[in-house]
């Protein structure tokens, strides 16, 4: 009864609200010192589609970061019930939404829309729109750049752009990623990395060097953002 309850209708509805409303809180409230904006403003100004890439603990709040009249960003969202309270906070801060998620090897009897989401991405990025991704999401290892980000930049020829941010008032969640949760009215800090292109016909060692790179540059942005704001670092999970 109680799950019936916390995924019924009503309080998907609730729920994805308050998140929702907390999301636009933590983006107005927040005085945030932007560093390494050089490496994103040409993106920007070129109205080109891109793959923003963050770690899962840091994505709720990655609409901070995106400033009004820029590439239209969208995430992806699982078809899940904890899905639907998600995709009505990100849709109540003007994000665009595509359902779907990767594939989980021990339900692999279950379509969770993964094939049609990934060509909805692809379409957005070739519209010159700015598809977010978690690279290390939705189970892990943390901080560890999975093939799925650098497979659509090959594909669409976008460029992948690591952005790490953190606040000084916030906590961390003992969750695998290390969540962490801003609070308001403090101060914060976005740290934009060198974009990563990869070469027009790449092949599997371009590939690798291309997740790594964006790998290395996303703990680095993230990193430099937590020292900026008193936090301790988090670290990537041992390599695979």
């Amino acid at each position: 009864m109680v799950k019936s309850i916390l995924y019924s209708a009503p309080m998907i509805w609730t729920l994805g609200g308050l998140i929702g409303g907390y999301m636009a809180l933590i983006k107005r409230a927040t005085r945030w010192e932007v560093r390494g904006r050089e490496h994103i403003a040409p993106i920007w100004e070129g109205g080109e589609g891109l793959v923003l890439c963050t770690w899962h603990g840091r994505n709720l709040f990655l609409e901070s970061t995106w400033p009004p009249g820029r590439q239209k960003p969208a995430i992806l969202i699982s078809r899940s019930r904890e899905g639907d309270v998600v995709a009505r906070a990100a849709g109540l801060n003007g994000v665009a939404l595509i359902r779907g998620s990767t594939q989980n090897d021990a339900k692999k009897h279950k379509d969770k829309g993964g094939a049609a989401a990934f060509r909805n991405m692809v379409r957005w990025v070739r519209g010159g729109g700015c598809m977010a991704i978690t690279p290390d999401g939705p189970r892990g290892p943390r901080q560890r750049v999975s093939p799925g980000a650098v497979k659509l930049a090959q594909i669409t020829g976008a460029p992948l752009v690591p952005v790490g941010w953190s606040t000084r008032r916030g906590f961390r969640l003992n969750s695998w990623d290390r969540f962490h949760v801003p609070l308001p009215f403090g101060r914060g800090v976005i740290v934009w990395g060198e974009p990563v292109r990869l070469p027009d016909k790449a092949g599997p060692g371009d590939i690798e060097a291309a997740r790594q790179l964006v790998e290395a540059r996303l703990n680095d942005a993230t990193q430099e953002a937590d020292l900026a704001c008193g936090q301790d670092p988090v670290l990537p999970d041992p390599a695979p």
